[in-house]
């Protein structure tokens, strides 16, 4: 069954239960006020015959002439009235001993209390074979009951009044059938066309088309579920232009690494080939195996820093934290990096007190900073790159500062970027030639818990300051 008619039959099903239960409640209401009514005028009727039909004096006695007056004037609005006497006998219109109030009433009669009553067509006190809507009321001299008066109308009377109010009911009822089908067909119909429009714009998704959002007021559950609809999309989007953000790094960086790889390549082919055929002069043959050497150690750099990054990203790197001196590593990498900034005119100073202690993997510790000084000589000429160490609160901060190009903020945003390059001219030098390096960094220092944050301005140089946590946070943590 389609969904609309389910939602139909759900709405029809509301509403024909509410009209039911209203039509019934009307119906029992209105028959009880018609029988109230109508108990109210017979009460009011045996009121005023209390009234004229006794004379009080030194003994209550009946107004024969009101009372026939009475019963000819009411008789003409189907309404009939008797008298019983002290001792439960009637005595008019027909004086008859047989003839009485059941027992059960004419004790709270006795006790004043006025009985309204519904009486079948087996009841005697009327001489009639009609169901009747009955009031007794008792009639009291000096306290002590003389008569019970009581006045009677036909119950067809409020009967035929009750079947014309109920078939008007019952038009109303299926005018009401009809206008609920209707009613639950337009509810219906609005639900489905909001279940079609999240339906349509699934269909637009599946297509590839990211840029769709479903308008919401947010009044419902469905409103909510667009809310959702919506922020799945969003985020599909986001997931999206990020793919084809690192689908255009990854072949930037494969025409890059083809690039790299066939410079040395080349290079080491050549030099062979000239060893072979002994086109190279004596002399020269050692310079030849070192460049070899140096090509090789390129093409070796640049398949681990891919390796490593791979290892790093899918935790197959396990740290050998330990505590050392972070001023005597930082040393030995100024050692191994001052020729580098030698030859780009630059000053590698370090300024740390004579120890700083440090808890970390002592061979990825050299590696981050290695990284961030190298990438520092690779973007400033005849400047100054200053490493600082000092000791923190349950931690131990590091910075690089450089004077050198510097970037700018939609550089900065992207620089932990995998085959990032913040300056793509630079892609041909002989270091950081991946864009690997700083990716590297980032994870390696969020893999020891540490944080790494970067300050730069374009033309006013960069500034690395990177943490690493005590043995005691980082158990903690």
């Amino acid at each position: 069954m389609k969904l609309i008619y389910q939602w139909m039959l759900a709405f029809f099903g509301v509403i024909m239960t509410t009209i039911v239960i209203v039509g019934i409640a009307f119906t029992q209401y209105s028959t009880k006020t018609a029988y109230n009514n109508t108990w109210d005028q017979l009460e009011g009727y045996a009121s005023v015959i209390e009234r004229e039909a006794f004379k009080q004096g030194s003994q209550a006695t009946l107004s024969k002439q009101f009372i026939d007056d009475g019963r000819a004037i009411l008789s003409q609005q189907h309404v009939s009235f008797n008298f019983f006497n002290a001792q439960n006998e009637m005595v008019y219109p027909t004086p008859d001993a047989n003839v009485s109030v059941k027992k059960k009433y004419w004790k709270h009669l006795k006790n004043g209390q006025v009985q309204r009553l519904s009486m079948s067509s087996d009841a005697r006190q009327f001489n009639t074979t009609q169901e009747q809507l009955v009031v007794f009321k008792p009639v009291f001299y000096n306290n002590k009951l003389i008569y019970v008066i009581g006045v009677a109308s036909s119950l067809q009377n409020v009967k035929s009044s009750l079947v014309t109010m109920r078939k008007n009911l019952l038009i109303a009822f299926l005018l009401s059938t009809i206008g609920g089908i209707l009613l639950s067909y337009i509810l219906a119909r609005y639900q489905i066309s909001r279940i079609n429009r999240l339906r349509n714009a699934t269909h637009l998704v599946a297509e590839g088309d990211f840029d769709v959002q479903i308008e919401n007021p947010g009044k419902d559950e469905l409103d909510d579920l667009a809310t959702d609809f919506n922020e799945m999309v969003q985020s599909l989007n986001e997931s999206e232009v990020e793919i084809k953000r690192q689908e255009d790094r990854r072949r930037q960086f494969m025409a890059d690494a083809a690039h790299e790889m066939r410079t040395p390549l080349t290079t080491v082919k050549g030099l062979l080939e000239g060893l072979q055929y002994d086109a190279i002069p004596e002399e020269m043959r050692e310079k030849s195996i070192t460049l070899m050497q140096n090509e090789t150690n390129r093409l070796i750099r640049l398949v681990n820093e891919n390796l490593d990054y791979e290892k790093i990203r899918t935790n197959q790197i396990k740290l050998n934290q330990q505590r050392f001196d972070a001023v005597d590593a930082l040393q030995n990498i100024q050692e191994q990096l001052q020729k580098k900034a030698a030859e780009s005119g630059d000053a590698l100073v370090i300024d740390a007190p004579e120890k700083v202690p440090i808890y970390a993997d002592y061979d990825r510790f050299v590696q981050v900073m290695f990284n961030i000084i190298q990438n520092a000589i690779q973007f400033t000429t005849d400047g100054q790159i200053t490493i600082t160490a000092k000791e923190g609160f349950h931690e131990t901060i590091l910075t690089v500062s450089d004077t050198g190009i510097g970037m700018t903020d939609e550089q900065l945003k992207n620089i932990w970027e995998r085959y990032y390059k913040a300056d793509p001219s630079r892609k041909n030098t002989k270091y950081g030639e991946s864009g690997l390096g700083l990716a590297i960094v980032h994870q390696l220092v969020q893999l020891h818990k540490g944080t790494i944050e970067v300050q730069s301005q374009p033309d006013q140089g960069t500034t690395f300051t990177l943490t690493f946590p005590d043995e005691m946070i980082e158990e903690e943590q």
